[in-house]
């Protein structure tokens, strides 16, 4: 559609301009504050048509448009400060339009994990990230639906409003048809709503919807991912949006879903690459954390569709004070644009507001790796991240996420990577607990040869190993594997740190290619939605734990070998429940653990060697 972008960094002593593709990230720009993009609009519109409109998906972080056709509304230029929400720009075509978009840095604390050293600088250029597209119209057209469902005590409602594209002075009616998805057997609707307009520009149409019996959306361990396509259509044009109806709540220290208890076992995106789905559900994962940064909704659509919760951060990041009027702008822009998608699950405000041992949490190498877990405190003040939490939708929303000492909402912990060993885990929750880790793991090497990759900290890997990735890769495995059956037996939601990496080496369980490291498969064992795990891995008797984690009865049949020592046992296990057998001895290098169920068998291996 736009055959030719050109761009050009906006600075003194620019170079000349480049051809790119857009969307995109040109590299070529890294590290640049300020890059404008600049391409010929053709006339899109034929025939009945009045208007086109230049649809803009992922503007970061701000930026200024100017279109050379008539803007609809009169106005000129348009300054665009919210990355994920969508900006829309009518225009009267005249056969020979420009545009021209300058994207510029974060100008305050809102750029997230991108305005970070997470991530290498060409994958935080300025640009139009994600999609631009290009429309003609008849007027009066449908421009937006947004559609905020609701459980009531009667069944649903999706509360909906549409804003119109007008020419002049209107009085027609909206008409608003509702389908199922897929095999539900849940019947249809269809409903009209008045829309009235003066003259010419934008007005918005307020309707709710109700629904009776409605097939709710489940994650995939719980049910089905039942969804409803709802149609608008107004003078022979129509516009759609795709939703379902799921509830969640964070009641007694743990999520549920639609009244459903749900054990948390999740990893942190630090990329917004659809890909990655299949990979969070290659772990065993049930959830998805947005890492300071929003999604876009492309990923959110595969995550309704495969039935993965999104926790979704704020773009907010780090040490330092911030806006607070302005986190509650975004924060109502946040759940405008994505409350329809019933993967969303939870949000974040602020992660990691405190350095790691700053701010009176300690100092100094011996304090990282001879911690006693002393009773440290922060002199952070969490009311502003309170303040904007209040202006997100209805979800579980966690204000804050921080490392010990700071009296965050979930936790930020790193033993065996900041501090101590992985085995003091324990420790740490039982001074400072949370029902939720939000980030936890080691770093890895993914290649021989590393040199300032971004988000790894090569001095805090080379105090735990040496150079060499299979020692790298095993020291992560055992971090994770360590933490991840601890949070489990303790019922702690546990979210890893990292999916995959951005750079050479990294925190991810799977480079930046997509290649698994040694842990990926660590994790998808610890993370098996029923597993058996050593409750004491280190000592020459322990107990064997068995995590249910479904919402069904299990039953099935345990196994170990430990040696030339064998067992076996049969149980069952409640939903979302736990059983253990005596203590039984496992004085060994190996430690096999089988758990039958049916046909299918699960397997846990420690390797004490």
């Amino acid at each position: 559609m736009f055959d030719e972008w050109q761009a050009q960094a906006v600075e003194e002593g620019v170079t000349d301009a480049q051809q790119v593709s857009v969307p995109g990230r040109p590299s070529a720009f890294a590290g640049a504050d300020a890059v404008k993009y600049t391409a010929e609009i053709p006339d899109p519109c034929d025939g009945d048509d009045d208007i086109a409109v230049l649809d803009f998906r992922g503007l970061y972080a701000h930026a200024t448009v100017e279109v050379s056709g008539d803007r609809i509304d009169g106005e000129g230029a348009v300054d665009h400060d919210a990355y994920f929400e969508p900006l829309r720009i009518p225009f009267e075509p005249t056969g020979d339009d420009r545009v021209v978009v300058t994207c510029r840095a974060p100008e305050d604390r809102f750029g997230g994990l991108h305005a970070t050293e997470a991530v290498p600088e060409e994958d935080a250029v300025p640009g139009i990230w994600w999609d631009v597209s290009l429309e003609a119209h008849s007027l009066p057209a449908l421009d937006r639906i947004d559609v905020r469902p609701e459980i009531t005590e009667e069944g649903a409602r999706l509360h909906v409003r549409t804003s119109v594209l007008t020419a002049g002075p209107l009085d027609e009616r909206i008409t608003y048809s509702l389908r199922p998805e897929g095999e539900s057997k849940t019947r249809g609707m269809m409903e009209r709503a008045h829309v009235e307009a003066d003259g010419p520009g934008v007005t918005t149409v307020e309707h709710t919807i109700e629904i009776r019996d409605p097939a709710l959306w489940w994650p995939r361990e719980l049910g089905e991912q039942n969804r409803y396509t709802l149609r608008a259509k107004l003078a022979g044009q129509e516009r759609t949006v795709t939703t379902g109806i799921c509830e969640t709540a964070f009641e007694d220290d743990q999520l549920h879903v639609n009244g459903t208890p749900l054990s948390i076992r999740g990893v942190n995106l630090l990329t917004d690459d659809g890909a990655d789905i299949e990979r969070a559900l290659d772990l065993n994962a049930n959830l998805v954390r947005a890492h300071a940064h929003v999604l876009p909704q492309s990923v959110y659509e595969r995550c309704d569709e495969q039935g993965l919760l999104v926790w979704q951060d704020m773009p907010l990041t780090g040490p330092g004070a911030f806006d607070r009027g302005r986190g509650i702008d975004l924060a109502e822009r946040l759940g405008k644009t994505y409350e329809h998608h019933p993967s969303l699950a939870a949000f974040g405000v602020h992660d990691d507001p405190v350095a790691a041992f700053e701010d009176g949490l300690g100092s100094g190498v011996l304090d990282r790796l001879r911690v006693r877990y002393r009773a440290w405190r922060s002199s952070y003040d969490p009311e502003p991240a309170r303040a904007v939490a209040e202006a997100l939708p209805d979800r579980p929303v966690f204000p804050v996420v921080g490392g010990p000492g700071v009296d965050g909402d979930a936790g930020s912990y790193y033993p065996g990577w900041d501090y101590g060993d992985a085995a003091g885990i324990d420790g740490l929750l039982d001074r400072y607990p949370v029902a939720v880790l939000a980030e936890y793991g080691a770093g890895a090497l993914a290649e021989t040869e590393v040199a300032d990759a971004a988000g790894f900290d090569a001095a805090k890997h080379d105090r735990h190993v040496g150079g060499a990735v299979d020692e790298s890769q095993a020291y992560q495995a055992g971090t994770l594997q360590t933490v991840t059956e601890r949070l489990r037996q303790r019922d702690v939601g546990a979210i890893a740190y990292a999916l995959r990496d951005t750079d050479s080496a990294g925190m991810g369980v799977y480079g930046v290619d997509g290649r698994a490291k040694e842990a990926q498969a660590t994790l998808e064992r610890a993370f098996a939605p029923v597993q058996a795990f050593l409750a004491d891995p280190d000592a020459s008797e322990s107990a064997v734990v068995v995590v249910n984690d479904l919402p069904q009865e299990v039953s099935a049949t345990l196994s170990w070998e430990a040696g030339e020592r064998t067992g076996e046992e049969e149980f069952t296990i409640s939903p979302n429940s736990q059983w253990e057998t005596d203590p039984v001895s496992v004085d060994t290098d190996q430690i096999r653990l089988t758990v039958s169920v049916g046909s299918e068998t699960i397997e846990n291996v420690y390797d004490r060697s």
